[in-house]
């Protein structure tokens, strides 16, 4: 019998009776078994549990109770989500072998609707990173070409996905952690509305900017795994009072009428290579061709996104982050001979070198004699760039651009640099900024055969109009249903 590969067919099979929980969740673990070696996709595999929840909802099928809209569907989520089961490392020395007392609230709504997860995918440490090459364990691999990047930091969990190791799993964004991995592998990703998901068991990197959303091979997927996840929780005090929509319902939504915003040039301070540029290019033009009008806007303060980013983000973790001192939390090193020595010691043995100097960052950015001549300053910024895009969004419905300046480049490349590094965030940073909702859909090759994803940002709230748009638009291209050869098949449709 063949097994449905999609979220959307899973649950629908599984529920139906057409195929068990048990078997699809087998062949997920078959596939980690197989691959992982090779990508790195995983931090840790929660297989037996997996089994033993597939089987229990594959029993309540059976005896005819409700099992949920995700009933069987294997699922992974990044390993700074907590869970009461396997660890959740942060992908740092610092929280290895850290287990959880309690699950995470989009833990928790995954489960009551039916997912099973099957695993803890890596990251870079405490989520601080662009490629996935700055966990304690290594390396992420792009399944599309294992000399490349997955991006980051959410690239364990892009890779599972694009390699077929799961139909879909849960990331962070703090500032595109979601969305350029998903670009770099070939998948789709959403990161919703500041609020729209509870952040209740994320462990905070910068918590004016983090937020949870979900990588599938589709839309609909996408659309799906976030009406489970979104909605009000007490326990987040950032949460939004209100239910979640249904976002499956309203994918049919056409494109004809809607207002596309295209960024008049100039305004970033890195510009996309010529291949992304094109695939970009040709993909609103596709949604033209469906109805769509094109129309330029000027986002003029986006060229500062980067260092505003960079100072926010540094000193909220170098807040957050001290937390973990061989204490009250973490990593403790052996035989200190004082308590300074403890904490000197213990943080500069569990933290690696990219949080080091995040918090050293921040650390510098919000001391007495320097607070108002960066950290206030980048806040002001702040402001200025949410109003360029609220501007904006009065004139368009979306804006559509480039995810990332290039496309995946080479392990090591630019972990020597971390400037190069920080500036692949360009397009992506500014949703967090101004906490609107955004999401990557692959959209074409570059000359290697690498992904290209087209990024489309939404006001806030507007995931609805988010989603249709890239529903409508995948409709007529078939970018997302080409798989890399780690994924059992070749890159072809």
């Amino acid at each position: 019998m063949t097994l449905p590969e999609t979220i959307t067919d899973i649950a629908a099979r599984v529920r139906a009776g057409d195929c068990s929980a048990e078997e699809v969740v087998r062949r997920s673990l078959d596939r980690l078994e197989e691959q992982d070696s090779r990508l790195g996709a995983f931090l840790d595999c929660t297989g037996e549990r997996a089994l033993s929840r597939a089987r229990q909802i594959d029993k309540a099928r059976a005896r005819g109770a409700e099992v949920g809209p995700l009933a069987g569907v294997p699922l992974a989520v990044k390993d700074n989500i907590c869970t009461d089961f396997g660890s959740t490392s942060c992908g740092s020395k610092m929280l290895a072998g850290y287990r959880s007392a309690y699950n995470a609230a989009v833990v928790e709504r995954l489960e009551q609707a039916g997912a099973i997860i099957v695993g803890k995918t890596n990251l870079d440490e405490f989520a601080m990173g662009s490629s996935t090459e700055h966990g304690f364990r290594g390396a992420t691999r792009n399944p599309w070409n294992l000399q490349r990047v997955a991006g980051g930091s959410s690239g364990g969990s892009a890779a599972a996905v694009a390699a077929r190791v799961v139909p879909g799993a849960l990331g962070s964004d703090t500032g595109g952690s979601i969305r350029q991995p998903s670009a770099h592998c070939g998948v789709v990703g959403l990161k919703p509305t500041y609020g729209r998901v509870s952040r209740y068991g994320l462990v905070a990197f910068a918590s004016s900017l983090d937020q949870i959303g979900p990588i599938t091979t589709n839309v609909r997927d996408a659309a799906l795994l976030l009406g489970v996840i979104a909605g009000h929780d007490s326990r987040d005090a950032t949460s939004v009072d209100s239910l979640a929509a249904d976002y499956v319902a309203g994918l049919d939504r056409p494109l004809k009428g809607l207002r596309i915003g295209v960024c008049a040039g100039g305004d970033d301070v890195a510009e996309a290579s010529d291949a992304v540029a094109q695939c970009v290019a040709a993909a609103v033009e596709e949604m033209r061709g469906a109805g769509a009008e094109v129309v330029p806007v000027r986002l003029p303060h986006s060229r500062y996104a980067v260092a505003c980013y960079y100072i926010i983000a540094s000193a909220e973790a170098s807040s957050n982050l001290a937390r973990f001192d061989g204490v009250h939390y973490g990593h403790r090193t052996d035989q200190p001979e004082n308590v300074a020595d403890l904490y000197a010691r213990s943080r500069g043995e569990g933290f690696g070198a990219e949080a080091k100097r995040r918090i050293m960052l921040g650390t510098f950015v919000l001391s007495s004699g320097y607070y108002d001549a960066y950290y206030a300053k980048a806040l002001k910024v702040r402001t200025l760039i949410k109003r360029d895009y609220e501007q904006a969004f009065s004139e368009v419905d979306l804006i559509a651009g480039p995810v990332s300046p290039t496309a995946a480049f080479s392990l090591g490349e630019k972990t020597g640099v971390p400037m190069d590094m920080y500036v692949t965030d360009v397009h992506t940073i500014a949703a967090n900024l101004g906490g609107f909702c955004a999401m990557s859909v692959p959209c074409g090759f570059d000359s290697d055969g690498m992904p290209v994803g087209l990024q489309l940002a939404g006001p806030a709230f507007a995931e609805g109009r988010l989603l249709a748009a890239a529903h409508q638009y995948q409709l007529r291209t078939d970018y997302h249903k080409m798989m890399p050869d780690t994924a059992g098949g070749t890159a072809c449709a």
